[in-house]
C-alpha cells in the first residue's frame, strides 16, 4: 500500500507542473495576441487566441488531476503520512 501512496503522491506532483507549465505557455500566447504588432491578421489573433484557451483549458485540468490525486492521498493513511514527511 505504501507504494501506492508513493505513485499518487508522484502524479500529483507532476500533474501540478505540467500545470504550472501550460500556464506559463497559456500566457506567452496570451501577451502575443494582446501586444500590437504591425501587421495583425485576424486569423492569427484567432490562433493565438485559441492557444491561449486550449492552454489555459488544459492547466485547469491538470490542477483539477492533481487536487483529485491530493484528495486520495488524504484519504489513506499513508498517503497523509506521505504527504506531511515532504
Amino acid at each position: 500500500m505504501n507504494q501506492n501512496a508513493k505513485k499518487l503522491y508522484e502524479k500529483m506532483v507532476d500533474y501540478k507542473r505540467f500545470a504550472v507549465v501550460l500556464l506559463a505557455v497559456g500566457a506567452f500566447f496570451y501577451l502575443g495576441a494582446v501586444i500590437p504588432s504591425a501587421t495583425k491578421v485576424m486569423a492569427d489573433l484567432y490562433i493565438k487566441m485559441a492557444a491561449t484557451t486550449g492552454f489555459l483549458a488544459g492547466s485547469v485540468l491538470f490542477f483539477i488531476l492533481s487536487k483529485q490525486c491530493q484528495t486520495r492521498l488524504m484519504e489513506l493513511e499513508e498517503g497523509r503520512e506521505y504527504i506531511m514527511k515532504k
